[in-house]
């Protein structure tokens, strides 16, 4: 089975992040698909004299990576693959970028666009008296794994290649598919590339998770219908395929394929894909007793009294009777103001106020007052910062070690816009484990974190991983996704590096927020948490009432062993 994951547009850096973890921790294997940002890049032997104009005049900048092949742009209209799949001995570099010619030319024979291999040279190539080059083609094979793809030109400004010399091909011309007269959009592309795909790499079976095209019962993409009229009425119709249907989306992704497709798309406890109605009524399993005794009044007067913010009040969460009682706390960092407005948290978006210097040292006091033995801190998130509060998140690390060096230091961060200054920042302050939450599946992304993204979060998994750390994640059900998107999502974690995982349900914290639209039942976390060690989490942490830090300590104790889950 392939997986294959439409990511939208990723910053290169971040999207290489991504590849490596993929290649080096998962034994599954996937098929990225994004578009980038403006950016050129060169492989190993690329040629310094193939760049035209100054490095500085090139929009996005020039990065050199661990591929084959010369200088080319990547940018808006591109669609950018990586295949990442195992192979073996008897297979090359050479088989594998034949295999990904291959790949585009059937896709490419699909929208009517006669495409060929070139002797000699590398890339998709459209026949005729002069032919143009409308793929570019370098790839990399390590350790059994292979890395970086192909870049397809679907609506790419053909502009930018002019400050370079494409692929280091003197007299090259670069061509998309729409001058060549083909107006399928990126996700028509992009589905007939995974389905292809499939035939490849997957034996036949494709795993496909989209962020932000969400599938209809017409077998299109939610947002793709009315641009699909237009599109026909411009062209007088789709180029035919091979089987003499219009190429919209394959048959294996339609939403009437969806149960066959993968049958844990369908809730193993109840036996269908849940419905997409919002509910209100609390079942009984989510009714947490408030249970406010001397314990939970007396800590809650002290951290009141220091000033100190916790994550388990500005949000609302159901398990702070539970936890205040039995004395611990998660600590927020950076201010109670946070400068983005998720669709599912209650924090404060109002303007931030400025850094208080002594926030770091006042949650150490607090946790040599309390005695705690493990410290959870997370962050709202600082995008009006340079360092986006990373700075203050490794100082209280630090902080912590000076007043409890034998307490275990758990830090929850936002994404710190995938700065690599930022994120090294806090890596360097080496938390005994680094938790950043995915929150929902793919396809719920930007409804319901809008100013965060799926493949982000996925690289900062990634490097946090790739610096040594203990990797957690969380996420959350409840929001409309289905059993097989959710599986998705913890696959793609693990892929990430991820060792440890919370999924718990997804509570309103008011109506201004995502409405709940299913109730998960509390056997369907069991299901949940054995799939999560099938797939190789050493903790998972399974509940109704679940969240990022609850029983934290129990999880990071028992993170060595996959006999032991928390479902309630």
């Amino acid at each position: 089975m392939l997986h294959a994951r439409w990511l939208g547009r990723v910053r290169y850096e971040e999207a290489l992040w991504l590849q490596r973890a993929v290649a080096r921790r998962s034994a599954s294997d996937y098929l990225l698909l994004m578009e980038h940002p403006h950016v050129y890049t060169t492989g190993r032997h690329g040629a310094p004299s193939n760049v035209l104009v100054g490095v500085s005049e090139l929009e996005g900048g020039l990065l050199r990576v661990d591929r084959g092949g010369d200088v080319t742009y990547h940018g808006p209209g591109q669609l950018v693959g990586y295949p990442i799949v195992q192979v073996g001995r008897d297979y090359g570099v050479a088989d594998h970028t034949a295999n990904i010619e291959q790949l585009v030319i059937r896709v490419l024979g699909r929208l009517g666009i006669d495409a060929q291999r070139r002797a000699g040279l590398h890339g998709v190539w459209v026949a005729g008296s002069a032919p143009r080059k409308i793929c570019s083609v370098g790839t990399r094979l390590q350790r059994g794994r292979t890395l970086h793809g192909f870049a397809l030109n679907v609506s790419t400004d053909l502009v930018r290649f002019e400050p370079i010399m494409p692929c280091g091909i003197e007299g090259v011309e670069m061509t998309s598919v729409r001058s060549e007269g083909s107006q399928a959009s990126m996700a028509e592309i992009v589905s007939a590339v995974s389905e292809e795909a499939g035939g490849i790499w997957g034996c036949g079976g494709v795993d496909f998770a989209s962020v932000g095209w969400p599938l209809t019962q017409s077998g299109g993409t939610a947002n793709e219908g009315e641009r699909r009229s237009h599109d026909r009425s411009r062209s007088g119709g789709m180029a035919k395929g091979r089987s003499g249907e219009a190429p919209l989306l394959p048959r294996s992704l339609s939403a009437e394929a969806l149960g066959p497709v993968a049958a844990h798309d369908v809730s193993p406890v109840q036996g269908r894909i849940p419905l997409a109605a919002p509910v209100s009524r609390k079942p009984p399993w989510m009714r947490p007793k408030a249970s406010m005794g001397p314990a939970f009044a007396g800590l809650k007067a002290h951290l009141s009294g220091s000033g100190i913010v916790t994550v388990c009040e500005e949000a609302g969460c159901p398990n702070i009777f539970e936890c205040y009682s039995a004395g611990t706390a998660t600590f927020m960092m950076n201010g109670d103001r946070c400068t983005r407005n998720c669709g599912f948290c209650l924090v404060d978006t109002r303007r931030p106020l400025a850094q208080d210097p002594d926030e770091p040292s006042r949650v150490a006091r607090a946790v040599r007052a309390m005695g705690l033995g493990h410290v959870v801190v997370t962050t709202v998130a600082r995008d009006d910062l340079v360092d986006g509060g990373a700075g203050a998140m490794a100082e209280v690390v630090k902080q912590v070690r000076l007043v409890a060096p034998r307490a275990v230091v758990e830090l929850l961060i936002s994404d710190l816009k995938g700065d690599r200054r930022a994120l090294d920042t806090v890596f360097a302050a080496l938390p005994d484990v680094l938790n950043h939450n995915l929150e929902t599946v793919a396809r719920l992304q930007r409804a319901v974190r809008p100013q965060a993204g799926y493949a982000r979060s996925l690289a900062v998994l990634a490097r946090a991983a790739q610096a040594g750390l203990v990797v957690k994640s969380g996420l959350m059900v409840g929001l409309g996704e289905t059993y097989g998107e959710l599986m998705q999502a913890m696959e793609d974690i693990r892929a990430a590096g991820a060792t440890m995982l919370t999924v718990g349900q997804y509570l309103r914290p008011s109506r201004s927020k995502v409405a709940v639209v299913r109730w998960w039942e509390p056997e369907e976390f069991g299901h949940i948490a054995s799939a999560g060690y099938g797939m190789g989490f050493s903790h998972v942490a399974a509940a109704p009432l679940a969240r990022s830090s609850y029983h934290a300590r129990e999880g990071y104790a028992a993170r060595g062993s996959s006999s032991t889950s928390e479902v309630s």
